[in-house]
């Protein structure tokens, strides 16, 4: 009987779609070693390149291991790394890649993000390159406490299987474009894994790579992005239905001094609109810093202002 050669089997839709987006994103997925002064290994970790000429993103608690990192691209070049700052606030750091003309990864948005969605995690889990796992976003708006003990915002689940040294790596939507990076499993649990939102990990990058450094201020609460109901989003002319609701005011703090209370839904601050997590914090610049502002709020339904020093962070 004669048999075809060389010819490439048909995938089915969902096969294509994993097979592509791993493609588009995969060359762009490098492996972290971590290293001390001395040369000792002292951690692994994944990261993905977003300029050709190096950048790269990571986890801090992978960099923040490193005073110097061995970098292994899938392509089999090894290059050396420097750290250019990292943020354990958002456990979010950037190295940079001596050399230049990398394969670089696509950024997506983690704003327009739908429980159910197809995604891929890349890394280098226990040592085994370029490792490629699926799975669908299982929640969003979730709260994960960073190593630095500060609570992250706006985090997304899924049940893309992670493993050690998957730390870093991206998680791709089925176009290829990074819309998260991979940064913890839960303890004891099967395919519960999390990852940071990329629009948050895009605010702090640039943060990082301009002052090596991310400088903000803070209410001391957390909160989670919601969706205002349409008929109340209409009442307060608001161009977008987003906001925060608070979930929890921490003693002590800023949001506690000004009154606010847990189910309020924050609106604007100092006069620009809050349409969710990322905007408060992008809101909170250091230049706030000890400044009155105004916090205009729906409490039980009703609008109320708050004024409020946010303190340096």
């Amino acid at each position: 009987m004669a048999q075809e050669k060389n010819v490439e089997p048909e995938l089915d839709p969902y096969s294509t779609l994993l097979s592509q987006s791993a493609e588009r994103v995969g060359p762009a997925v490098a492996g972290i070693e971590a290293r001390s002064v001395s040369g000792r290994a002292r951690g692994t970790g994944s990261g993905v390149i977003y300029t050709p000429d190096g950048f790269l993103l990571t986890n801090s608690h992978v960099a923040q291991r490193a005073d110097t990192a061995l970098v292994s691209l899938s392509d089999g070049r090894v290059c050396n790394a420097a750290r250019v700052g990292d943020d354990p606030a958002t456990d979010l750091a950037v190295l940079r890649l001596s050399g230049n003309g990398f394969p670089h990864a696509t950024f997506g948005s983690s704003s327009g993000l739908r429980v159910g969605q197809l995604v891929i995690a890349i890394g280098n889990p226990l040592g085994y390159q370029a490792t490629v796992t699926a799975g669908i976003v299982s929640a969003l708006g979730r709260t994960l406490r960073a190593p630095s003990g500060r609570l992250i915002e706006s985090v997304i689940q899924t049940d893309a299987p992670l493993n050690p040294g998957n730390s870093g790596g991206p998680l791709a939507d089925a176009a290829g474009r990074v819309i998260g990076i991979n940064t913890a499993v839960a303890g004891g649990a099967q395919g519960i894994c999390f990852a940071i939102g990329i629009d948050t990990a895009v605010e702090v990058a640039y943060q990082l790579m301009r002052h090596g450094r991310v400088r903000r201020s803070r209410l001391k609460l957390a909160g989670q992005s919601i969706v205002l109901d349409r008929r109340i989003a209409r009442a307060l002319a608001r161009a977008e239905p987003g906001a925060v609701m608070v979930s929890e005011v921490l003693p002590g703090g800023p949001a506690e001094r000004a009154r606010l209370e847990r189910g309020d839904l924050l609106l604007e601050l100092d006069g620009e609109s809050i349409t969710g997590v990322d905007s408060l914090h992008r809101l909170l610049t250091a230049e706030r810093a000890g400044r009155e502002v105004e916090i205009r709020a729906l409490r039980r339904g009703k609008p109320r202002s708050f004024m409020v020093v946010p303190e340096a962070d």
